[in-house]
């Protein structure tokens, strides 16, 4: 009798899509790909593997990453419904059920991932609060800021998540999620999140995935043809030779001025502000078409007309005034100024996100672009200053990433990495990463998301707002998956 009731009461917390089922001959099947996909790895995996290098990169003491991400629902959150959906979806993924082993010898300190036992209620937190306090935002806005100045546990896996049921000015409450970045990347981990989500008009559908390819040529055959195709190879060497020429400086000497936005140094060891935007759809999409450009294009061009105007009222007063700019306002920036983004992206053949069974196929059959963190760096320049014409920010933007798009900076970034790594060590990858990223002002990525509003083990999702701690600089991310439901060929991260 309490069996049975104990499969009732599961029935009514965790939907049938997440639960897995016996058949009579007690073997285990899974309703979805993706759990399936999880528990195939898990049992395929050794009770103990070596830290990959880019794993390996993320723990390193100058490059100490973890990845924060605020879930708002637009209803309350049951705790208990979280917890058993958890056990059924991602404490069955290999990564978030082992934990990080330091072996000390002679030889030095190794890393390894060990198997363990993982308690749901060691990893998920959720605090007695006032539903009727004071200024909800604002806690909620320092609540995620302390996680920032607290370590994760070593001796359990490096994940967690709190739940905070209080009602704010855009969610009912919120989930927030704490994992670290040698876990895996944006495209790895928005592949697991969304395997934990349903549509929420069909509770027992996973969203839909958006489809992306790499550019591809668009040349037709002919004598043309081939000098197009000759030209566009041309490009690409010059423009990658260009990149890692400035690439090298940047890691060696080569700064951006210092402003209002730039962190002084040692500020990944300062405690973090965590603030999040969510833009219209239809607004960005108006841009995109009459400037005929990408999403990514305008998201870019938008962001840098906005600093521009945040860096001119911060430089008001300046001795550097002059008369100039949009709509006849004073151009305070200083002329000259080098303003740059590390930017993130997915050097994975296959672009975009991946459902999650696809992921981990990909890791079975192809360890080196399966799961973790596949990802390279571009330096990513900042036209700063007002404009006569605002649109001018959107055209220069969308000119640099149709550059970008032709330059193979990212995967000579990746594999430099990859290999810096296995000959010197992860701690010379890590100076050299935080050399590059201190010396530019912000990180800027982005993941594509779900093709409908979704729902969080059947509570519905009003954001979802990522970002990173631990790097030496400001991030911005592009974390709203509404907002880049569009095939895109910007690569993303």
């Amino acid at each position: 009798m309490q069996s049975s009731r104990k499969a009732s009461y599961q029935e009514t917390l965790v939907s049938p899509a997440l639960e897995p089922v016996k058949t009579e001959t007690a073997t285990k099947k899974w309703e979805t790909n993706e759990e399936k996909g999880m528990a195939d790895s898990k049992e395929s995996t050794s009770s103990q593997e070596p830290l990959s290098p880019a794993a390996r990169l993320f723990h390193a003491p100058q490059f100490n990453c973890t990845i924060l991400t605020a879930i708002g629902c637009k209803t309350s959150i049951n705790p208990g419904v979280i917890k058993m959906g958890l056990e059924q979806t991602l404490m069955k993924h290999p990564r978030f059920s082992k934990k990080l082993v330091i072996d000390d010898n002679k030889c030095g300190s190794k890393s390894k991932w060990e198997s363990t036992i993982v308690n749901v209620e060691n990893h998920v937190t959720v605090p007695n609060l006032d539903p009727n306090m004071d200024s909800p935002d604002q806690f909620v806005e320092d609540y995620i800021s302390s996680l920032s100045t607290i370590p994760l546990d070593l001796s359990k896996p490096l994940w967690e998540m709190h739940i905070l049921n209080v009602k704010t000015s855009d969610a009912e409450a919120i989930a927030v999620f704490r994992i670290h970045h040698s876990l895996g990347d944006g495209a790895s981990l928005i592949s697991l999140l969304l395997a934990c989500t349903r549509k929420t008009s069909d509770p027992d559908a996973l969203p839909s995935i958006p489809a992306q390819q790499r550019a591809g040529s668009h040349f037709s055959g002919g004598f043309w043809g081939l000098f197009f195709a000759m030209w566009t190879v041309l490009r690409v060497i010059w423009n990658t030779s260009v990149d890692l020429v400035l690439f090298a400086a940047t890691m060696l000497f080569l700064e951006d001025t210092k402003t209002p936005l730039k962190g002084a140094s040692g500020v990944e060891l300062k405690p973090k502000r965590f603030v999040h935007r969510t833009v219209s759809l239809d607004d960005i999409k108006l841009v995109k078409n009459a400037m005929n450009m990408t999403i990514n294009d305008a998201i870019m061009g938008v962001t840098q007309a906005g600093l521009s105007r945040y860096l001119n009222r911060k430089y008001a007063g300046d001795q550097s005034e002059i008369e100039d700019g949009e709509n006849g306002k004073k151009n305070n920036i200083p002329k000259s100024i080098r303003l740059r983004a590390s930017v993130l992206v997915n050097v994975r053949p296959t672009p975009g996100i991946q459902t999650l069974a696809d992921l981990m196929a990909d890791e079975s059959n192809n360890p080196k672009w399966g799961w973790g963190n596949r990802i390279g760096y571009i330096i990513l320049p900042f036209t700063v200053g007002l404009q006569d014409d605002p649109l001018e920010h959107l055209r220069r933007a969308k000119a640099m990433i149709d550059r970008k798009k032709l330059s193979l900076e990212a995967t000579f970034s990746f594999h430099s990495a990859i290999l810096v790594i296995k000959l010197f060590g992860a701690k010379a990858s890590a100076a050299i990463a935080r050399r590059v990223i201190s010396n530019t002002t912000l990180a800027f990525s982005n993941v594509v998301g779900p093709l409908e509003e979704i729902s969080f083990y059947g509570h519905p999702v009003a954001y979802i707002a990522p970002s990173v701690y631990g790097s030496p600089h400001v991030s911005i991310d592009d974390p709203f998956p509404e907002l880049l439901q569009e095939n895109d060929d910007c690569p993303s991260s």
